[in-house]
């Protein structure tokens, strides 16, 4: 009988394989990796980032630590001349962004390129391209996702909607109803009333994992959600309240096939369209972000809340990338089942462990087929 060893709250295969994993990374001397975890070496009691270009330890000598703190604790002392202690270039590059993104989410009126370039000590083209690295998006549109989410709040605490247009930093009515109505999915004073004058039309649909209620408008999908049956009506009634609501028409049936395809049948051409499906998404700047880079990892692929948090220009955010993932509210098409912890556990999911430990697994076996 094997005896499996607790360390830290991992077993000791998993911990083989994570080291494994960093081992590999350390031969590669992958700098992507730096900032996850150092390495030491026994022989010489120094401990290395990953991408350290020193000459390489034999394997035996080479222990693994999450943080230059845990290495140093144990009586390793750092690298000179990769500075594992210190900040590595893309943790510096991040840290920049991070301030640049504060900058802009507080400013009252939105800062311009030069200006955020020169705050960084940066070229505005070459602040364009970190910045762009980082988040996915340009200053200038992560300045519009800001106000958008900035819009969303105020429509809920103005008392018109003309005064949530200018407290959120748009400049006219006009731009304010324009970028409004691309975040919200309906107009803003349809909105302020929890979806009055929206109509939206829903239906429920039998999969392999259990029944899922599919809520659309013109825009594209606003709801979708594993609920029984008989609770389907009320998932929507309690999402917006004061809509139109009302079944599906005809047209909306392949969409609605398409979305129990990719949860019976992934990586099939009608799954793929649904990976593709217009979504109505509605959440805050760094929800949106996390949503979508979620949906450019593939099918039979997974992340952990750690590499997602590095992916949207976080690194450290791991506790507020899984915040957003527990808000999605558009189930599998924003594939939020795909994040692990790093250490390879599946964590939580708002539909049940057990889904989301079969979507993956059908998701692999589908992947290795296709």
């Amino acid at each position: 009988m094997v005896r499996e060893v607790m360390i830290d709250g991992i077993d000791s295969n998993t911990r083989d394989m994570q080291d494994n994993r960093r081992w590999a990374q350390v031969v590669a001397r992958d700098h992507s990796a730096d900032g996850t975890f150092v390495f030491a070496v026994r022989t010489t009691g120094i401990f290395c980032r990953p991408g350290c270009p020193a000459r390489r330890p034999r394997r035996e000598n080479v222990t693994f630590f999450d943080n230059a703190a845990a290495a140093m604790a144990a009586g390793f002392r750092s690298c000179r001349r990769c500075d594992a202690a210190g900040s590595s270039p893309s943790e510096q590059r991040a840290a920049v962004v991070e301030r640049a993104c504060r900058r802009i989410e507080t400013a009252e009126s939105e800062p311009t390129l030069t200006e955020l370039a020169a705050e960084a000590e940066m070229s505005p083209s070459h602040f364009q391209r970190v910045f762009a690295a980082i988040t996915g998006l340009s200053p200038k549109r992560y300045a519009i996702a800001t106000r958008r989410c900035r819009f969303r709040r105020s429509l809920e605490s103005q008392s018109s909607v003309t005064d949530a247009v200018f407290d959120a930093g748009f400049g006219s009515l006009s731009a304010g109803n324009r970028h409004g109505n691309a975040s919200l999915g309906m107009a803003a004073s349809n909105y302020r009333r929890g979806g009055a004058g929206e109509a939206i039309r829903w239906t429920s649909a039998e999969t392999s994992l259990g029944s899922i209620v599919v809520a659309l408008t013109d825009r594209g999908a606003c709801l979708i959600e594993f609920v029984d049956a008989s609770a389907a009506a009320g998932a929507v009634r309690r999402r917006f309240p004061q809509a139109a609501v009302s079944a599906a028409e005809p047209q909306d049936h392949a969409l609605v096939a398409a979305v129990v395809d990719l949860i019976d049948n992934p990586c099939s051409r009608t799954a793929t369209r649904a990976a593709d499906l217009p979504l109505d998404i509605r959440g805050t700047a760094f929800q949106q972000k996390v949503w979508s880079v979620l949906r450019a990892v593939a099918p039979g692929r997974t992340v952990s809340y750690a590499e997602l948090a590095e992916a949207v220009g976080r690194p450290g955010a791991a506790r507020a990338v899984a915040g957003a993932c527990a808000a999605n509210g558009l189930a599998v098409v924003i594939p939020c089942h795909r994040v692990i912890r790093g250490t390879g556990d599946p964590a939580g999911y708002r539909w049940g462990v057990e889904r989301k430990l079969s979507l993956l697994d059908r998701e692999k076996r589908a992947a290795r087929r296709s």
